[in-house]
């Protein structure tokens, strides 16, 4: 099993993204491919004794950054450490892709470069974010697509479930539809056909409608919604746990009292703490592609990325692209 990696993508490159693959190789026995300035790579494993076993160096002249327009990574940019990955991918160097770069340069690398599965209308965004389940729900899409029809949220419904089942371990995956009220008339007229397609769909568990307050609540393994609204959700998700965080450590450090309380549950306090991590959930898959895409966080530390080449392994190892495209009725529905 090899990962390829943009080792220049993201906040902490290439120093976290190497890193993590070291980790990644050690712990998972995998092989990397490190796609970025072979020099600069080297320096850096050398520097900061990052074991360059089971490691591969496939060079690229230069970084694609967040502020350039993603259409040009198919085209103008090929000299990029995140086309040159991309391509790797799509030649058969690896088995997926892990990058902490742009994302939206990354969806449409995916999109135009790996190519979308045969039927599906749109290449999707999904994260797994924390719940009252331990082991969290897929939110898709959180930011891919703002303006989708019916037909492109009932397959991601399908892309969703698949996900959870072959990878998250979930039997059965129940499936949401994320809404402005419970019932089946609820929403735009978009989301009342969107309803009723999930609803006839024998591929899925659908239960039916979601609102917002109820989707940190462990009702729903797949949440699925336009990436306009998911990512709304997923932005106020986050922003309203680091809020609680940041209130209970001044809580807890107020007096003396405060902090002794705080001594007797610290146990309970990390697990808390554990749970609202992002560097525990690794990254977000970009599903409808014909091969493994890894999205990591843009801030990720060593740990996120090594828990992000977890995912592209589990995703490979599982060929959920394939799986996905069984699944998906070709076809020319609007």
């Amino acid at each position: 099993m090899k990962i390829i990696i943009d080792a220049f993508g993201g906040d902490n490159a290439p120093l976290a993204p190497l890193q993590g693959a070291a980790d990644a190789i050690k712990e998972y026995g995998i092989e990397i491919l490190a796609v970025g300035d072979i020099e600069k790579m080297k320096k850096v494993c050398e520097k900061n004794n990052i074991s360059t076993e089971g490691m591969e160096f496939l060079q690229a002249d230069s970084v694609f950054n967040m502020e350039e327009d993603p259409m040009d990574i198919v085209k103008k940019r090929k000299d990029t450490s995140l086309h040159i990955a991309l391509k790797a991918l799509a030649d058969g160097l690896g088995d997926a892709v892990v990058s902490a770069g742009s994302t939206g340069a990354l969806l449409m690398g995916a999109t135009f470069i790996v190519k979308r599965i045969k039927g599906v209308k749109r290449a999707t965004l999904a994260t797994i974010m924390p719940c009252e389940n331990p082991n969290g729900f897929m939110l898709i899409d959180c930011g891919a697509n703002s303006e989708v029809r019916a037909n492109m949220l009932n397959q991601f419904a399908v892309m969703g479930s698949v996900y959870m089942e072959k990878v998250a371990k979930r039997k059965n995956p129940k499936v949401a539809l994320l809404n402005n009220g419970e019932e089946e008339t609820k929403g735009t007229e978009m989301h009342i056909e969107a309803y009723k397609l999930m609803k006839a769909n024998e591929k899925i568990n659908f239960i039916g409608n979601i609102e917002g307050r109820y989707v940190l609540n462990d009702i729903a393994d797949v949440v699925v919604a336009d990436g306009f609204s998911g990512n709304i959700a997923l932005k106020v998700s986050e922003g309203v746990a680091s809020f609680i965080t940041k209130e209970m450590k001044g809580m807890f450090m107020t007096n003396l009292k405060t902090k002794i309380a705080a001594l007797l549950i610290k146990k309970q306090l990390k697990e808390f703490k554990a749970k609202m991590d992002y560097t525990e959930y690794g990254g977000a898959p970009i599903l409808g592609v014909t091969k493994g895409v890894i999205k990591a966080h843009g801030s990720s530390n060593a740990k996120a990325f090594k828990n992000a080449i977890r995912q592209a392994k589990i995703y490979a190892e599982n060929d959920i692209s394939q799986i996905i495209a069984n699944s998906i009725v070709s076809g020319d529905e609007e």
